[in-house]
């Protein structure tokens, strides 16, 4: 079984937000493929399917962010997921809007989210696709601008981007070599 787990924040003040780009790919997926995320359980929401012939897991921690952890461990705990199957999608500030960088691996980078991923996981070992979101301009705080709602014109690009990030992550449902899915999908939109 695959994993695919998208970062966010829950309720509605943040749906649509910079942060909550992880939850806005895990939706469009969900819609693609005529699911609903009306399953709860260990602090999460979820949504069991087969795509494309895999029996997949697709997760929205309702923990906030920055407890993601608390939500993903035990549901891959339950449903018997090893992290070689999980694929976190989470936004990055350190990449410009319409940018993707998958990885297999590596630290929290900042990112409360995958900080808390890593310490209930135990291993920084599993892959990930970030999303650029950019970073504030002028003297607007990094708290108030992820927090805040995309423009129009950058959710055309976000679009783009969310549409790109699925074909990703169906790739990674396929069974595809993660070499080769960071090689065909890592960079700009």
């Amino acid at each position: 079984m695959k994993c695919i787990v998208g970062l966010g924040n829950i309720g509605k003040k943040y749906e649509l937000t910079r942060h909550n780009i992880g939850f806005m790919v895990v939706d469009r997926l969900v819609e693609s493929y005529n699911l609903e995320l009306n399953q709860q359980k260990f602090k999460g929401l979820y949504a069991i399917a087969m795509i494309n012939g895999e029996k997949v897991l697709l997760i929205e921690p309702m923990t906030y962010m920055n407890s993601s952890g608390e939500a993903v461990r035990p549901l891959m705990d339950y449903f018997n997921v090893s992290t070689e199957d999980l694929l976190v999608l989470y936004d990055d500030l350190d990449m410009p809007p319409g940018r993707l960088r998958l990885r297999q691996k590596g630290s929290a980078g900042g990112h409360n989210g995958i900080r808390s991923l890593i310490q209930h996981l135990g291993t920084d070992q599993f892959k990930r696709i970030r999303i650029g979101i950019g970073r504030p301009t002028g003297h607007l705080k990094v708290v108030d601008f992820v927090l805040q709602k995309f423009t129009h014109d950058e959710m055309i690009v976000m679009d783009k981007v969310i549409n790109q990030t699925i074909k990703a992550v169906e790739a990674f449902i396929a069974g595809e070599r993660f070499e080769n899915i960071m090689n065909q999908y890592n960079g700009d939109v």
